[in-house]
């Protein structure tokens, strides 16, 4: 049954399937059908036109915009890796040279967060750039970056002979020409994105016209075969079509009927419309793009200059003109280079590179410009045998390399200052490296100990001189490695046969070497036997020392016991122990010691308080008692000594404080007694003076010129004054001595006579010292290069280890010549430390600085010390210039030191020149320099061009 309802179904639609298709069939074979049918080819063919059209200029819109956002991303991505490069290696330089333990892991931490910075950076760059070289380029940045924190690792453990700052350097420079590398690669990846969308838009032009001329084809084939009866309209639309095609897009579309053709005219119409705004929206992208471009120009932190192969300017942003330092218009597109070569003849590096000066486009060189300013310019060729210039600013950088030298000089002198012994063996226990203080330490010549030698066969030789603590080579070898299979560090002990005691300690290493250190704690371990008596007594004489005294002080205090409080301070004593050295003095100091003792009755107390000065307290005494005692120690103490075979006459000052009347607490008493003894000293020592109430304020008013001189450095309230030196030979002003100034702001112009002890008392001298040098350096950069500056250096700069460090950094800060500075010492910098100062004047006079010694002929042993030390130059004490003509001994003087200085090679220089008399008698005695209030007193910088101007004439005329 369900089958014979079905049969029906299927008639009926296979009946209407049929008529379908008749009609269909019968609709081609008219006009209308034919002209729908080949409409609808047309429009299928216009609508694939203007898809891929669309599609064409989508594509080379997304190019523009790759060119810009993938390519100029990828260099700017480029350049920040390279900044985080150069804030590693800064970080780098300043953990180096810290010290602190906290510091150091802080810079650590910088510098691992900047290079996680720098690899994201470069990730980036190479995703950015598409580039498969781009790509290559950053994972060798990446490599270079790795093997310079290898470096780095390896420089921090210290323990390798082939890794230091020179190899450090080296690749550092190859991770910067990495990085450059990768610059230019996504440049270029950006030239050839932008040359792909032209060509990408040109094949899709030539393709819309092969689509059109398509069209048109068929639109003519069309016609041909609907015949006369829809030529005019199809001609009319073919018309349109052909303008369009042509790129009329203005061109008037007439109005169709409500027909097929009238539907095609308005289909046409709007495919004018489309095309036109598609070809006004890719202009306007173009545009974007070309503005873009010269944004990121202008704004690129780099000069660029593009030149033609002609050697004309194409193109240079407003930074390039600022690096160079020259004006904007020179630099205009169209400007020959050859009119930029006068405003760059101040850098020779500078005027290489952009002018061609030789066949290789490639050259990249540092130069330092007319303004100060250190540029790294490199030059690369392009394709239309032209070439691009890059300038980027390496001022910083150049700063850091400065800085390094210095961290390098730090680092010499603090391995010659080491206490300890050091030595450093590979995993093979043989040696690599030693120092100087390990061979003092065990006492062994320095030509058996060499590098490569075992751990044993040093033991060996070690022993015999030794015997560590007894035992054999052996022993301790398996010792040795037991501490370091225990990683037991030490310190462990060993004795010598001598008496000595060397502590030493083992440390291993991760590439498996060990490093030992030995100490001579022979003085600890005999010291803190000693460390209880110390405690209360002086180590030297055996007298109770500052607790002790304070001590008893307080006891008699507390019984009511009347006191008289004596502070001394040996007259002269400083001189004694320069001259003849600690020993003496310390020799002379017992001496004294027993003195004091045989004078003072039992019931008193002396005491030492440090350096040369004593103490007593007398029990029960009144005034007159007071002075009596102190009568009797001032007469004591003025008898000669005999120490060590000299003769030495000494004396003592004495402040006194009697209590309770001018104090009742040991402190109190003891800080007045002490203003007394600054008293007693400036009435002209050798005296006693009692204790005034006025003593305190004159005291305070001191303390305050302390505090004001602490503050003045800060608050810039030094100046310079120079006074010339003038060269007899043509009377032309040779070089200026810096002489320092301070401007209170309450008290005026203060002389260096007034505050200068002062700053040495209080340890001030040393940063005062330095401003004084880099300050001088700056000054004198502006004068003449054959104008020299001379600054005086005092005894307590030369117990600066850091001195050689502080003119290396004056002299670069400033830019000043080595040639040009000179250092003025007196002999008493000798006479403190003869090795340690004579080592440090090398090292400066290594450095082509010029020494002067200072106030010849007024010190103990002038000669000599010109034996120790080549010496430029030496300036004869004022002294003796003003006896000239009145004493004639005066002239046998200048006149053998010119001698001496002529046949030593030494300049002589004359100071404290205030006559014409005096001027005639040096240049007849052959005086190579003179300086004085004859030619001008020291004037401030500000007077120096003007000095110049006019004492050359005057002085060449006299």
């Amino acid at each position: 049954m369900t089958g014979g309802r079905s049969t029906p179904l299927i008639v009926r639609l296979m009946s209407r399937g049929q008529h379908s298709v008749a009609r269909a069939a019968s609709l081609c074979m008219t006009i209308r059908g034919r002209i729908l049918v080949a409409f609808l080819i047309m429009s299928m063919i216009t609508a694939a036109l203007g898809v891929y059209t669309t599609m064409g200029v989508r594509n080379a819109g997304m190019l523009v915009d790759k060119t810009f956002d993938e390519s100029l991303m990828s260099i700017n991505y480029a350049r920040a890796a390279a900044t985080d490069f150069a804030s590693m290696r800064a970080a780098f330089a300043r953990r180096w040279i810290a010290t602190d333990a906290a510091t150091r892991t802080q810079l650590d931490d910088e510098i691992e967060k900047l290079g996680k910075s720098l690899s994201e950076d470069l990730d980036i760059a190479a995703q950015r750039s598409q580039s498969v070289r781009a790509t290559q380029a950053a994972g060798s940045v990446k490599r270079a970056v790795a093997a310079w924190q290898d470096v780095c690792a390896r420089l921090l453990d210290g323990t390798q002979n082939d890794v230091n700052w020179v190899t450090l350097d080296h690749f550092a420079q190859k991770v910067d020409d990495e990085i450059d590398l990768l610059v230019n690669y996504t440049a270029g990846d950006g030239f050839l994105y932008r040359q792909s969308a032209r060509a990408a838009v040109g094949h899709d032009i030539q393709l819309n016209i092969a689509g059109i001329a398509l069209a048109l084809l068929l639109s003519a084939l069309v016609a041909w075969a609907l015949a006369r009866r829809i030529a005019g309209p199809v001609a009319v639309a073919s018309n349109v079509a052909e303008k369009i095609a042509a790129g009329q897009l203005d061109v008037q579309v007439p109005k169709g009927s409500a027909d097929e053709l009238g539907a095609l005219l308005a289909s046409m119409g709007v495919m004018r419309d489309n095309i036109k705004a598609m070809m006004d929206s890719e202009v306007a992208q173009r545009r974007s793009a070309q503005t873009r471009l010269a944004d990121a120009l202008e704004n690129s932190p780099e000069g660029v200059v593009v030149v033609d192969a002609d050697d004309g300017i194409v193109l240079a942003n407003a930074h390039a003109a600022e690096l160079l330092g020259v004006p904007p218009n020179l630099l205009k597109p169209g400007t020959p280079l050859a009119q930029l070569e006068p405003a760059l003849r101040g850098s020779a590096d500078a005027e290489y590179v952009l002018m061609r000066c030789d066949n290789e486009l490639h050259a990249t060189r540092e130069a330092l410009m007319a303004n100060g300013r250190w540029l790294r310019i490199s030059r690369s060729p392009t394709r239309d045998h032209g070439f691009i210039v890059l300038c980027s600013d390496i001022s910083p950088l150049k700063i850091q390399e400065w800085s390094l030298r210095a961290t390098n000089l730090l680092l010499d002198v603090a391995l010659d200052s080491m206490s300890q012994g050091l030595c450093l063996y590979d995993a093979q226990n043989r040696l690599e490296v030693f120092n100087r203080r390990f061979l003092e330490i065990f006492r062994l010549p320095p030509e058996q100990i060499k590098t490569g030698m075992t751990y044993q066969d040093v033991l060996e030789i070690c022993i015999p001189i030794n015997n560590l603590s007894g035992k054999t080579a052996d022993e301790l070898f398996e010792e040795h490695a037991g501490f370091l299979r225990d990683q037991s560090v030490g310190p462990h002990l060993y004795d010598l046969n001598n008496g000595r005691v060397v502590s030493s300690s083992y440390t291993r290493t991760s590439d498996g070497r060990w490093l030992a250190t030995y100490e001579d704690v022979t003085e600890r371990r005999q010291a803190e036997a000693k460390i209880i008596h110390m405690a209360r007594h002086d180590a030297l004489t055996g007298l109770p020392n500052r607790v002790l005294f304070r001590d008893k002080m307080e006891q008699a205090l507390q019984r009511g016991e009347r006191l008289a409080v004596m502070f001394l301070d040996l007259d002269r004593f400083k001189g004694v122990n320069d001259s003849l050295g600690h020993s003496v003095g310390d020799a002379l100091l017992c001496a004294v010691t027993e003195r004091l003792q045989r004078v003072v009755r039992g019931v008193d107390t002396v005491a030492r308080l440090g350096g040369d000065e004593f103490a007593i307290v007398q029990s029960q005494a009144r005034p007159s008692d007071a002075s009596e005692l102190a009568g009797k120690v001032i007469e004591a103490l003025q008898e000669p000594f005999e120490v060590h075979g000299h003769q030495v006459i000494i004396g003592t000052s004495i402040g006194i404080a009697m209590a309770p009347a001018d104090g009742d607490k040991p402190d109190q008493l003891l800080r007045n007694a002490d203003m007394a003894l600054y008293r007693a000293k400036a009435n002209g020592r050798g005296g006693y003076h009692f204790f005034q109430p006025g003593m305190d304020a004159q005291m305070q008013e001191r303390r305050r010129l302390e505090l004001d001189l602490r503050k003045a450095l800060l608050a810039r309230e030094f100046e310079l004054y120079y006074q010339p030196l003038i060269q007899l030979e043509d009377g032309e002003i040779c070089c200026f001595e810096a002489l320092i100034r301070w401007n209170h702001p309450e008290r005026g112009l203060i002389g260096p006579d007034e505050f200068i002890p002062v700053a040495e008392e209080i340890g001030l001298i040393v940063p005062l010292g330095e401003w004084v040098l880099k300050q001088a350096c700056r000054d004198a950069v502006a004068w003449p290069d054959k104008v020299k500056v001379a600054v005086n250096l005092s005894a307590a700069q030369f117990r600066n280890p850091m001195l050689a460090l502080s003119v290396v950094s004056a002299l670069g800060q400033s830019g000043l010549s080595a040639s040009r500075l000179e250092l003025e010492i007196t002999e008493t910098v000798l006479l403190q430390d003869d090795r340690a100062v004579l080592d440090t004047l090398h090292q400066i006079r290594d450095l082509g600085v010029g020494i002067c010694m200072d106030d010849f002929g007024t010190g103990y042993s002038s000669l000599s010390y010109l034996r120790s030390f080549p010496f430029d130059k030496i300036k004869i004490d004022r002294s003796f210039i003003h006896e000239l003509g009145k004493e004639n001994d005066c002239v046998a003087i200048i006149r053998a030191v010119t001698r001496l200085g002529s046949s030593l090679g030494m300049i002589t220089t004359a100071e404290g020149v205030e006559t014409e008399q005096q001027l005639e008698i040096l240049k007849t005695e052959g005086c190579v320099q003179v300086q004085g209030f004859l030619f001008s007193k020291p004037k401030p910088v500000s007077e120096v061009p003007a000095l110049l101007r006019r004492l050359g004439p005057s002085v060449r005329a006299a």
